[in-house]
């Protein structure tokens, strides 16, 4: 039956990705290993919005034991804040606050034998790059500066796009199956996440069928996606992910684009 309906699906293969090492110091979340499971992608912070040393390292060796690829989750020096505060940062700041968070993650995943396949900034950095080309060029090239293979993870829509191929990097847009979704396919992110259960499972559903995600002025809006972001903040997190897993089974951004290519099955 599984397969049966993923034949009918409109969508016909999809990345899921999560956070990862999201404590500092005492302040510990293991539950967000439970996800671990279910996504195909790990976002894993870079200790400038949440984790420390000990934190990343551990959330590495987590996702290599579930040989879940890896991406670098940037953000603002603002642990207080956990990244949500917008900071006004000059070009020159940007780009070194981009490269000091991207390298060290590359490094350490280099210690464990390991490469990280993208970039994927948080909280305020996400929001602005959500709609801000210059801004969002300006962490892509930053980002291209650690490697020119990494992809680029964004929201999904025309800025992300036209950043990305400006920049001339791989990238991926990004839909939330909690958020609040405007006429023109962009996050209202003043509008709290919806957690309920039905609500995004139903969402999920209705993406892969029509690939159109329902708006604010209850209609659909047409989105191309390349990823699903799931939160693991949620009391509820595990069921919904577990759950999405049932009608689709991820898999990574960058092994969906060479299997559309030909070249794996």
């Amino acid at each position: 039956m599984e397969k049966v309906l993923e034949k009918r699906y409109a969508v016909k293969g999809i990345d899921f990705n999560c956070d990862l090492a999201q404590s500092f110091g005492i302040y510990k979340n293991d539950s967000e290993f439970e996800l671990l499971d279910y996504v195909s992608s790990a976002n894993i912070s870079c200790g400038f919005h949440a984790g420390d040393p000990v934190i990343i390292k551990n959330a590495i060796l987590k996702a290599k034991e579930k040989n879940i690829v890896i991406g670098a989750h940037i953000g603002y020096d603002d642990i207080q804040g956990f990244g949500y505060r917008k900071m006004q940062l000059s070009e020159d700041e940007l780009n070194a606050l981009v490269i000091y968070q991207v390298g060290a993650l590359m490094s350490f995943a280099k210690s464990f034998g390991l490469e990280i396949e993208y970039v994927r900034p948080h909280g305020a950095m996400y929001k602005q790059a959500a709609t801000d080309f210059t801004f969002a060029c300006n962490i892509i090239k930053a980002m291209k500066q650690c490697s020119k293979w990494l992809t680029y993870y964004g929201a999904a829509g025309d800025t992300t796009v036209k950043a990305a191929e400006f920049c001339e990097v791989n990238y991926a847009q990004e839909i939330f199956l909690n958020k609040t979704y405007n006429i023109d396919g962009t996050v209202d992110f003043d509008i709290d996440d919806n957690s309920n259960y039905d609500f995004n499972i139903n969402r999920l559903k209705n993406y892969l069928y029509t690939s159109e995600i329902d708006n604010k002025e209850k209609g659909k809006t047409k989105i191309t996606a390349d990823t699903i972001h799931f939160s693991n903040t949620f009391e509820n997190s595990a069921d919904i992910i577990k759950d999405a897993n049932l009608l689709i089974k991820p898999e990574p951004v960058n092994y969906l684009k060479v299997k559309s290519s030909g070249w794996a099955e």
